[in-house]
């Protein structure tokens, strides 16, 4: 390959990884190796050859299609590219010709059709000077100009001309023209990163225009649509914590004697019972308490571990979740098995006592837990505390932790903060962990992992 392009190839693997794709050495060469055997000049036999050697997951295909698009780009500024229309200049065409004209690229274009005139509104909308000389490209100004998504009834009324409203035809239509839009505004966009990656440099806007997979978005810093996808994710991972804790039970655990194996088994001994049978013991569902700080230093993490814990009330025997800042409430009321969790939250955070003072408390929640809610825990009980273990600088209350580990079967404690920022300021993980084992858990793939050390 020319040294060109693998320079090419070696920056777009480093920059997979660095969005948090994984890629080995032995994948990038398989990935080499394929560029060898097909046509360059196509450039999606070039994407496919990239997927089936480096995507694993259908969570990484999305950041893997931005890099590629930077690193692979269908045009090139100053490039002879497709016009979007031969009838129409897009330069000097009316803002309404425009319109038009997407209208029917929304219900019949193809991809190359919405590409070139994707790059003809960028060229023509998206442009904004900027200082020093410099110009900024905007996709908001393209779509704020067209505004696509008004065409919808111009659409419908051409469509359906002479037929009811409201039947398959019209839900036919609306369809292909909400995924139009989606397709404008995707080519749009990619356009705006492929001008900003030609001004700025590749490497600076891949870091900025990709969000790590799901399962690596880091839990403190979670946004409202990240936790609507995360709640697919949660009730496959409750199962799995709810067999892994069950399987730890089962562990070191015999049944009662198996009384007519054990004699069989003395028949080859002379009746003497050298070998005794048990059987094996039955199947139970483990009980789990669950303490989760609900402050707002680890909001964002205390949503996702209440979706756990709504997930979680499906699989164990009996769940008890209590909340706290620097008191404590049991909060298992509003997690019904039914209820919708968005309301429930909401119910949670108006209704629930968790708050005197308003600043995080450990040893006082800890001990007003036990002070109340001590029975909650026994001999079949799994303990998991979730939280930055972060104090205020207030008594840790240790030996309130130590008797209510002591008293559980399981304990467990799960801290959305790096390891290394842990007894910095005014966390005591360090002390904490020495009572309950704990465990950096900052996203979904260490959740996983945390989950598969269980067994």
């Amino acid at each position: 390959m020319p040294d060109s392009l693998v320079d090419r190839h070696v920056g777009f693997v480093r920059a997979l990884r660095e969005a948090g794709v994984p890629v080995s050495v032995a994948e990038g060469l398989d990935a080499a190796n394929a560029l060898r055997v097909i046509e360059l000049a196509d450039r999606e036999s070039l994407r496919a050859a990239y997927v089936a050697t480096l995507v694993k997951k259908p969570a990484h295909r999305p950041g893997f299609d931005v890099l590629f698009d930077l690193w692979f780009p269908a045009v090139t500024t100053g490039l002879h590219a497709e016009r979007p229309d031969e009838a129409m200049n897009p330069e000097t065409a009316t803002v309404e010709e425009l319109r038009d004209h997407l209208a029917g690229l929304l219900t019949d274009g193809t991809e190359a059709e919405m590409r070139a005139f994707a790059q003809a509104m960028v060229e023509r909308f998206g442009r904004q000077p900027a200082s020093a000389g410099r110009q900024n490209w905007f996709s908001y100004s393209v779509m704020r100009a067209l505004s696509p998504e008004t065409l919808m009834a111009r659409i419908l009324r051409e469509a359906l001309a002479g037929r009811e409203r409201g039947g398959l035809a019209e839900k036919t239509v609306r369809r292909r023209v909400d995924a139009g839009v989606r397709r404008f505004e995707e080519a749009v966009a990619t356009d705006v990163r492929r001008r900003i990656a030609e001004d700025s440099g590749i490497e600076r806007i891949a870091r900025s225009a990709v969000r790590p997979p799901l399962d690596q978005v880091d839990f403190l810093r979670i946004t409202k649509a990240d936790l609507a996808r995360l709640r697919r994710e949660v009730h496959p991972l409750a199962r799995r914590l709810a067999a892994r804790l069950t399987i730890r039970q089962r562990k070191g655990r015999r049944g009662r004697l198996d009384f007519r194996r054990t004699m069989r088994a003395s028949l080859q001994s002379g009746g003497v019972p050298l070998t005794t049978h048990f059987r094996p013991p039955r199947p139970r569902k483990p009980e789990l308490v669950i303490l989760c700080d609900t402050s707002d230093s680890v909001s964002s993490f205390a949503h996702f571990t209440l979706l756990l814990t709504y997930a979680l009330r499906e699989q164990f025997t009996k769940v008890r979740a209590f909340g706290f800042v620097d008191t404590v409430d049991e909060i298992t009321r509003f997690f019904a098995p039914g209820s919708d969790v968005v309301e429930a939250m909401t119910r949670l955070a108006n209704e629930a006592d968790m708050v005197r003072f308003g600043r995080t408390n450990y040893g006082h929640a800890l001990a007003r837990f036990a002070e109340r809610y001590g029975e909650a825990i026994g001999p079949k009980t799994s303990l998991l505390i979730l939280g930055d273990a972060r104090s205020n600088y207030q008594p840790p209350a240790l030996d309130v932790l130590k008797s209510l580990a002591s008293k559980a079967r399981h304990a467990y404690w799960l801290n959305p903060e790096p390891r290394s920022q842990w007894d910095t300021g005014d966390s005591v993980a360090g002390d904490y962990g020495t009572v309950v084992p704990m465990y950096e858990c900052r996203n979904v793939a260490q959740l996983t992992a945390f989950i598969e050390t269980l067994a």
